[in-house]
């Protein structure tokens, strides 16, 4: 994995953090497959496909085309989505299948479609999650929902890919400057009982947000990684509020932990249970 160029195959890279990481990738000699709804030319040796990940035979359709024009993929970036933020009770059905649409399915129809091909040669395959994969909070519950999911599922994945030298790891970003705040963020329509919940919001001064190119530099460096985590929190911040949660899981279970042995107790099988009775 350390001999260029590499072909690259990154969701959402028209912007954000999609972007920084293809520009990282062309800056140091690779090959890059931008994919996005709206491509935009990145320069170098790049081809941008047009494509909505939530589109499952068009994902597949782009990832064909991807391999057609360069042969083979190395590194895959999942890095598509967007952040829905609500109260649960708030949430109409609609809003929440696009969240879940976007943030997980659509990653894992891309993940589907690569996976074919990262088995026949090895590769690396990048799920972007989030701090809200770990941790959530009030009104960030379906964003969290996605992000769950994404982890859970990113975590079998890395577990069968292993038979095939693929190394997944899960790229758990605090926050950058991208245009997630002003083009990928959606917001339901507010209930005035949960008024309370977000008459905190902090302002400009509080916020700790970084320059993607930050992001890109650690991908660049897992990339280069022979020996690459599951997981990798980028932010200190994020890392310290992550290492916090943990703790306080463990403490949690520490605390109960009478209660959760004593509720297990192996028993023969009843008798008739594999017919139904």
């Amino acid at each position: 994995m350390t001999t260029a160029p590499r072909v690259w195959l990154i969701t959402g890279a028209s912007r954000g953090l999609g972007r920084a990481f293809a520009e990282a990738a062309l800056a140091a000699g690779d090959r890059v497959v931008a994919i996005s709804r709206t491509p935009e030319p990145l320069g170098g040796d790049s081809l941008a496909i047009a494509a909505d990940v939530t589109d499952r035979a068009a994902v597949f359709a782009a990832v064909e085309q991807a391999v057609a024009h360069f042969g083979r993929l190395d590194v895959v970036v999942n890095n598509a989505g967007a952040m829905w933020l609500g109260a649960i009770e708030e949430f109409s059905e609609d809003e929440a299948r696009a969240a879940m649409e976007l943030n997980f399915f659509g990653a894992l129809w891309v993940t589907q479609a690569v996976t074919p091909h990262l088995r026949e040669r090895g590769g690396r395959l990048l799920q972007v999650s989030s701090v809200a994969g770990v941790a959530t909070g009030a009104t960030a519950g379906m964003y969290s929902a996605a992000k769950f999911a994404l982890e859970g599922m990113s975590e079998a994945l890395a577990q069968e890919l292993a038979l095939f030298d693929v190394k997944v790891t899960i790229v758990e970003p605090g926050g950058y400057w991208t245009d997630l705040y002003r083009t990928g963020m959606f917001n339901t329509e507010p209930l005035e009982a949960y008024a309370p919940l977000r008459s905190g919001d902090g302002g400009e001064d509080e916020s700790v947000d970084s320059d993607p190119k930050l992001a890109a530099e650690a991908v660049m460096k897992l990339v280069d990684s022979e020996d690459p985590p599951l997981r990798l929190v980028l932010g200190s911040a994020v890392l310290d509020a992550m290492i916090a949660v943990s703790k306080q899981r463990i403490a949690t279970w520490e605390q109960w932990e009478e209660v959760s042995r004593a509720a297990e107790h192996a028993i023969p099988m009843p008798a008739g249970y594999l017919d139904g009775a």
